[in-house]
């Protein structure tokens, strides 16, 4: 069960596991494509925005670059010389399958937290 516990066990997320220290961007970045196409700076409002957080440019774009390289993200054609991106079915898979690996993660966490600690 060691590996499971690691969740190597489960291959859907593995594409996001593979992003080291860029899997909490990716994983923003692939939830802002969730909601439909976006490019660089509407992206970093959108995540602004729902996460509280502000991606910097080198990590917005070499995130975007590596999830393109995955095929979980595309670029689609634009009019002017922004470079919008969206989610493709692999990305939305992804995001479903570590979403849900990081769910079960944060309900052990508050569920202990509320066994020890009080209410979560």
């Amino acid at each position: 069960m060691p590996n499971q516990a690691r969740g190597s066990g489960r291959g859907q997320s593995e594409p996001l596991r593979t992003f080291g220290r860029y899997a909490g961007p990716a994983t923003l970045i692939l939830s802002s494509l969730a909601g439909g196409p976006k490019h660089g700076y509407a992206l970093t409002r959108d995540i602004e925005h729902f996460a509280g957080v502000r991606l910097a440019p080198g990590t917005l774009y070499e995130a975007l670059s590596r999830l393109e390289g995955q095929g979980l993200i595309e670029a689609i054609a634009s009019d002017d010389r922004r470079r919008p991106y969206q989610l493709t079915a692999a990305g939305a898979e992804a995001l479903r399958a570590h979403l849900a690996d990081q769910r079960r993660v944060a309900d052990v966490g508050l569920s202990r937290l509320a066994k020890g600690w009080g209410s979560a």
